[in-house]
């Protein structure tokens, strides 16, 4: 494995490996990396002859620079992971590689963009638009690895990469989940002792709003979780919206969709958290 650190060097080997018909596979990442990243990977490991891993901080998805300030950074374990995964590249640029000058693109995926996350973290999709789409330029992937934790980024990448065009697949894989059912997050690691109790109560909410809609509306439903979350010691509900999986706009039924998709932001103390399930798909 090599740890690179300039575009140039790192589109230099890959432009060799990429003649000789290597299939490329692209992991990208803020660092900070649990087994839920992993199973990204070694899954890009298993489908591509090389795999690149992106281990960059991007300061422009952030709206709250206390948040960008805090935001775990651990290279020198992240390679140590990566490395025992199998992957060919760490690509782990400073942000003046990345951002020479400022970037002025701007992507609107309305309304993919402007609901949730897009409401609650004005400018955030924009960033994640801008350093993926340059990690696209960058590394040139067959195929590209995002979590399904993080539902509406996919499925704005998904969005941008028909629209750009991109010639690469998105490969979207599930949530990681710890034994006792907490979705796999960098931010986890700020969680102390008890707010890692507390935040239990997000997945537990989830699994058990899926047994109650089996008999419920999907009012009712959202009511539950919305109440479970505000009774939580703890926990400050910040949205929880039950959407179709493929617009992700609000359903108030659960018959207008056949993918039905619950999507919620907790914070445990200062610690914002997101998580999703499943209802229908």
């Amino acid at each position: 494995m090599e740890l690179i650190q300039t575009i140039r060097e790192l589109r230099s080997k890959l432009d060799l490996l990429r003649k000789e018909g290597k299939t490329i596979g692209l992991v990208p990442t803020m660092g900070a990396l649990h087994a839920g990243h992993a199973s990204l990977v070694k899954r890009a490991v298993a489908e591509n002859d090389v795999v690149v891993v992106s281990d960059f901080v991007n300061p422009t998805q952030f709206n709250d620079k206390n948040d960008l300030a805090k935001y775990p950074r651990t290279l020198d374990a992240d390679c140590q992971l990566l490395e025992s995964c199998g992957v060919t590249f760490v690509f782990a640029p400073s942000v003046e590689e990345i951002y020479p000058e400022p970037d002025m693109r701007t992507f609107s995926y309305a309304p993919l963009d402007t609901v949730m996350e897009g409401k609650y973290r004005p400018g955030h999709f924009n960033g994640v638009c801008q350093i993926v789409s340059k990690l696209f330029l960058i590394v040139e992937p067959t195929r590209a690895y995002f979590g399904e934790k993080d539902f509406q980024q996919l499925a704005i990448i998904r969005e941008m990469v028909r629209k750009y065009p991109f010639d690469l697949q998105i490969v979207g894989c599930p949530i990681v989940r710890e034994a006792d059912g907490l979705a796999l997050s960098s931010r986890n690691a700020r969680l102390s002792q008890e707010q890692r109790q507390q935040a239990l109560q997000i997945s537990k909410t989830l699994f058990a709003s899926v047994d109650y809609a089996k008999t419920h509306t999907l009012a009712d439903t959202k009511a539950f979780v919305e109440k479970c979350i505000d009774d939580a010691e703890g926990l400050r509900l910040e949205y929880f919206e039950i959407v179709d999986g493929n617009t992700l706009q609000t359903v108030h039924a659960w018959e207008e969709s056949d993918y039905i998709v619950g999507c919620i932001t907790v914070f445990c103390g200062e610690v914002r958290l997101i998580d999703n399930i499943k209802y229908k798909e």
